[in-house]
């Protein structure tokens, strides 16, 4: 089975995020190819998560889990400690007060 490309993803998930307008933007534009994609959900009230895809063994599947949350600046500096180890990871930051981030909407696993 042929995996889509990180740009792909992140264009579809862009795209998605923007047909029920909320506002995505990408901070740091990983490998094109095989970087690993991390979402930021800006919460605008200082608070803000972040996560990352796994996989999970017993279900065999990949999963959105939880990368960090907390205070905005906390959240920032963890994901700028995740860069650190990975020159090559997309960033996407999503801002809505409501929480919505879509990821675990189908087809987005």
């Amino acid at each position: 089975m042929s995996r889509l490309t990180a740009e792909f993803w992140v264009q579809a998930y862009l795209t998605r995020l923007r047909l029920i307008e909320i506002p995505a933007f990408v901070t740091a534009h990983g490998d094109n190819t095989a970087g690993a994609v991390l979402v930021k959900l800006n919460t605008l009230d200082g608070q803000a998560q972040s996560f990352h895809r796994s996989y999970d063994l017993m279900s065999d599947a990949r999963k959105w889990i939880e990368h960090a949350s907390g205070v905005e600046a906390d959240v920032d500096a963890a994901i700028r400690r995740q860069q650190e180890f990975d020159p090559d990871l997309w960033v996407i930051e999503v801002e809505d007060r409501a929480g919505r981030h879509l990821l675990d909407e189908p087809g987005l696993e």
